[in-house]
This record gives C-alpha cells, structure tokens and sequence, in this order.
C-alpha cells in the first residue's frame, strides 16, 4: 500500500516539475529559434538533459517531503523539548544557556547541508576556472558553510533569547559593506553570489523546519514570527566569511612577500 502511495506522488510530482519546467524550455528554444536564429547544438542531448533534470528534480522533491521535511521536525522538537533542556528556572524565564547543543546543532547542520548544495558547488567548480585556480573548490565551499553554521547557530540563539531579527540583519549588512572596501575586488562579487546560493534545495527545508520546531518549543514564541528567518541568516554570514577568506588569503601573501623581500635584502 505504501509503495502504491510512494509511486502516486512520485507520479504527481513529476507532472508538477514538468509544468515548472517547461516555461524554461520555452524560453530557451523560443530565443534560440526566433532571436538568434539558429539551431541548438546537439539537440539530442540537451533534450535527454532535460528529461534528466525534470526527474531529478522529482526525485529530490520526493524524497524531501519523505525524509528530508519530517526528519528536520522530528530533530527539532526532540532537540529542543523543554522536558529534555531544563530550559526554565524557578521564576519561569527560558535560560539561553540550556540550548548549547541546539547551537552545535544548528550549526553542525547549517556546515554539512551547504558543503551538500549543488548549487555551491556548481559556482565554485565555474569559480575556480574563471579564477584559474586562485580561488579553489573546497576553499570557497569550506568557507560559505562555515558562514552558514555560524548564521545558523545565531539565527537560533535569536529564536531562544526571542530578540528582533532586524538588529542582527543591520548589524551583519554594516559588516558586510565594511568588508566589502577592504576585500580584494576579485572575491566581492562571487562572496555576494555566495550568500545566494546557499539557501538552495538541500539546506532550506532542515533549516526551516529547525527554526519552526524550535519556535514552537521554546516558552513564549511563536512560530509564524519567530520560526523564521534563519534563512536570512544563512544568507548574509557566507559573504562575510567569504570576503575574510580572501582577505586573510590576501594578508598572508603580503607577508610572504615581505618576508622575501627581507630575505632578498639579508643576502645583499
């Protein structure tokens, strides 16, 4: 029965995606045809390529809403029942202090999820061919999901403390445009890109499910205000992190090279 039930979904869902898809493909072909006025090079396999995103996508949608959506619920609320923290003392005030391993969690999984994004990791292969190597895969990666667990881990300890989240937006923005005089002009546009890139199809629906359930747990919050907006967060801390790579990159090779021009000097 539940096989039955699994193909059904699979079967609605790829309609679904077909239909999100096909304006895409319309606009792609009807430039292609009436615009530019040429063929598509290899039509076969651009056609076979997108049979193979339209089941992909259903696919991934499919298994989000069987695995992906009630698992990041289910740790939630277990990760974050009162009953578990002992989050209240005796005048009935939630102690932020109790939530330490909602923050690792947070985290944790805010770093894994976007070393997982196709999108990432779609930009940083371009990245590093543009760059010529300069900027590298797993540095761009390691540095966008190290943003995004430290954006995780603040975005709960907003949601726990039950501050405003535009504080922590302005403040992280002034950063930002701060950073983004003194970054290397080559990594400005690629950390921007970066913030966006992140909140893609693998890191969403864990982080938004994190927030809701912990929202809904935590004394005094409530889910439709409170449960969101670490998405923002896990937009905004990766360009940070992002510029500071590459300011902490360009800080090292000015003192390589000052340390050889010393060397230079000594054997003069």
């Amino acid at each position: 029965m539940y096989l039955a039930d699994l193909i059904q979904k699979f079967a609605d869902v790829f309609v679904s995606t077909i239909g999100d898809v096909l304006p895409i493909v319309l606009i792609i072909f009807v430039t292609q045809y009436l615009v530019i006025r040429r063929q598509v090079p290899n039509l076969k396999n651009v056609i076979f390529g997108f049979v193979l995103v339209i089941l992909g996508m259903a696919f991934f949608l499919v298994g989000l809403e069987e695995a992906l959506f009630p698992l990041g619920e289910v740790m939630a609320k277990q990760l974050t029942d009162p009953a578990f923290l002992g989050v209240e003392d005796l005048n009935g005030k939630v102690l932020w202090q109790s939530y330490m391993w909602v923050y690792l969690f947070a985290a944790a999984i805010g770093f894994s999820t976007t070393l997982a994004e196709p999108a990432l990791l779609a930009v940083a292969i371009k990245a590093q061919n543009v760059s010529g190597g300069t900027v590298s895969i797993w540095g761009l990666r390691i540095s966008v999901a190290i943003g995004v667990g430290l954006g995780i881990a603040l975005g709960t300890f907003r949601i726990v403390t039950g501050t405003p989240l535009h504080y922590y937006i302005i403040a992280g923005y002034i950063i930002v445009i701060i950073q983004t005089f003194f970054a290397p002009k080559s990594i400005i546009a690629l950390a921007y890109d970066s913030g966006g890139v992140t909140t893609s199809t693998v890191t969403v629906p864990l982080v938004a499910a994190l927030g809701i359930g912990l929202a809904g747990t935590v004394p005094g919050r409530s889910e439709l205000i409170d449960g969101f907006g670490l998405i923002a967060f896990a937009s905004l801390f990766p360009m940070i992190t992002v510029m500071g790579y590459a300011q902490i990159g360009q800080l090292r090779s000015k003192n390589i090279l000052s340390k050889n021009k010393k060397k230079d000097s000594e054997q003069i």
